[in-house]
Formats: C-alpha cells, structure tokens, sequence
C-alpha cells in the first residue's frame, strides 16, 4: 500500500463531513424541527449510540452530546418544539433524551427491537408511535409505562413514516412491514386503521416516507424496496391506474445492456420540504434526486465507497444529510470494521428545484 497512488473515493461528491461520527453503520438521521433557531443532526448508529451535532451556517459542525442504549439504534425522531429526541433500539426499548438536561429515560417497551418511532402532534393529543419486530404497533404518552393504544400489525414492523405536526387537518401514519405488508393509519382522535393496501412491489419493503400536496395535505407515499424500486403511491387519487407509479433506481450499467445488472436495495427517502421533489439513496453508494411529478431524475451523485444507509433534509431543505456506512447488504464477509462511517452534508437549495413545467 506504501506509495501507491489510490484515489480515496469516501466523498467523491466533495461535500462536508460531520465530525466525530459514530464508530459503526449509522442507522439513521434526523434533523432539527423549525421551532428551534439553527440546525441540529441527530444520528443513531449500531455502536449503541445516539449522537446531536450542531451544525452552523457555515457548514461546520460541533459535536454537542450523546447518549447510550444497550443495543443498536435503530431510529430516531425529534418532538415538534425541538425540546427533545426519542430513540428505538434493538435492547427492545425506546428512550426520551431531553436536551435540555441531557438525561434519559425509557418510555417504551416490546417484546422484540423497536425499529421505528414517530411523534405525533395530533389535533387534540400528542404521543410516541414506536413499531417493532414483535409485530405491534404502539402508541405512548411518554409519562406513562403502559401504552395508550396497541395495534396488531400483521407481520414485523419494517419501516414507517408520520405527518403530523405541519399538517393539522389529515395526520396519518404509513407502516409497511414483513411480508409486504402495507397500512395507512388515520391518526385524528385516536389512531386507527384507515386502509390495507396491495403492495405496489414484489420484494422486501425497506423505507416509506409520506408526501404532501401544494396546501401540505399528506396525499400519498413513496415505498423503496431492495430491489432498487420505489413505488409513488396516492391514497385517493383521481386515476390510480395512470397517477401511481413505480420506477427503478440504484441498479448499475444501465438498462438497455445484455450485460446483468446489479440490482441493490433502497436504504432511505426523503421528501424535500419545499418543492416536493425527493432524495433516495441506496446500496449502491450513490444518492438520487427525482421529481415525482414530471417522472424525471434531477441529479445522480457519484459513486462512494461504500452504502449510503441513511438520509434526510434539514426543515427548510437547504441541506441534505447523508450516512456512509456498511449496509450488511453483502452478508458478513464484505464488513470491514477498519472502515470508517461518515456523515455527509450537501447544500441541497438548487439541485431539488423541480424541472420547468413544459
């Protein structure tokens, strides 16, 4: 190795690295909500820990605290005032972490890893939605060790997403599971089962993430799978064979060639707060930025050198966060804990503008 000229492609699209991330595959990210003056990054990861950054306007980044769970991290999301984060780990329990004290403590609890939480600022309640391998669906008030709800999904719980908070007419909730299972949840009031719905892919659902229309009504959602396919999928459109849609991504060499492709997973999406349009990113080590509306690829990053297995965008979509970190996509014998993980951040203003309506 000495001497040799390697070009190291860990960042290849040049952008900032997050200092100090964590010493394994980051799980997740999430960012500050608007009621908090500046930016801050909260990522989990499967050394047990939950890392905040604060990230200044200049790009730069200052580690701020972290706390521990006694598995990995598995995901992470803020309350509405900014005030506090809740994590879901594989030990089997969530956490509340108030900022303010820097303390602590459970507030939730299954049978199996926790592998989502959401919070939910519903009209007339607020409470922590957590999804889990034991095949539950839990909300709690976070004061209380018992659950106030428990619904029984059918298979385990792998991904989920909330619109709650900027949305105070039609907050829903969207969990895809095992199995390809798929259930639109109605969260006014209380929460119950709105509609089951067909899986608009055949393989293993991996990340969800809801949209909204111009006047911020959750309208529908895209759900990735890992067969580098991401389905757009309306609740109640006008015309659901022509309006829902699939399209492939993150798959090499092109699809014309006779050459086989290499197909790999969906790890992350994230709608862009301001215009609609959204970011994948995937096993492949690239990221992915589409407007849904015209069915058109905006931008296509470089290749890194490893997975990109987390994203999102900061409350006003000037930056997008993304983590490159080992997948496990390639089975055990393609980790290599010599390799570090990063976070990166990307000034994401320009390039997620939708294209120009013809």
């Amino acid at each position: 190795m000495f001497g040799s000229t390697a070009a190291d492609n860990h960042n290849p699209m040049k952008d900032i690295e997050v200092t100090s991330p964590p010493d394994d595959s980051i799980s997740c990210l999430a960012f500050s909500p608007p009621t908090l003056p500046g930016n801050f990054l909260i990522a989990g990861s499967w050394a047990n820990d939950v890392r905040c950054w604060e990230v200044q306007d200049s790009g730069q980044t200052i580690p701020k605290a972290q706390q521990m769970h006694t598995g990995p991290v598995l995901d992470v999301c803020w309350s509405d005032d900014g005030s506090k984060v809740f994590t879901a780990s594989c030990d089997k329990t969530a956490k509340m972490w108030d900022l303010n004290s820097n303390q602590a403590i459970q507030i939730a609890q299954h049978d199996a890893p926790v592998k989502t939480i959401h919070w939910i600022k519903a009209p007339n309640y607020n409470c922590i939605m957590t999804g889990s391998w034991d095949k539950t669906l839990k909300f709690w008030d976070t004061r209380s060790p018992t659950p106030m709800m428990t619904l029984q999904l059918p298979e385990r719980c792998y991904c989920a997403d909330v619109v709650s908070e900027q949305t105070q007419v039609y907050p829903m909730a969207a969990v895809a599971t095992a199995e390809r299972g798929l259930i639109v949840y109605q969260l006014e009031n209380q929460p119950s089962e709105f509609r089951r719905i067909e899986s608009p892919l055949k393989h293993q659902h991996r990340c969800v993430a809801i949209f909204k229309d111009k006047v911020n009504k959750p309208t529908g959602f895209a759900l990735g799978s890992i067969e580098g396919r991401v389905a757009i999928h309306y609740i109640n459109p006008p015309n659901p064979a022509k309006d829902n849609f699939t399209f492939k991504c993150h798959r090499s060499n092109g699809t014309n060639t006779s050459a086989p492709q290499d197909i790999y997973a969906v790890n992350g999406i994230a709608f862009h707060p301001a215009h609609g349009t959204l970011a994948t990113v995937g096993s492949d080590g690239r990221f992915s930025f589409w407007d849904k509306d015209a069915r058109t690829k905006l931008k296509t990053s470089e290749q890194l050198d490893q997975a990109i297995s987390a994203c999102c965008f900061n409350h006003n979509g000037n930056i997008f966060a993304y983590a490159s970190s080992y997948d496990w996509s390639k089975g055990h014998e393609f980790y290599n804990p010599q390799k570090k993980n990063y976070i990166f951040l990307r000034n994401a203003a320009e390039e997620l503008k939708p294209r120009n309506k013809k």
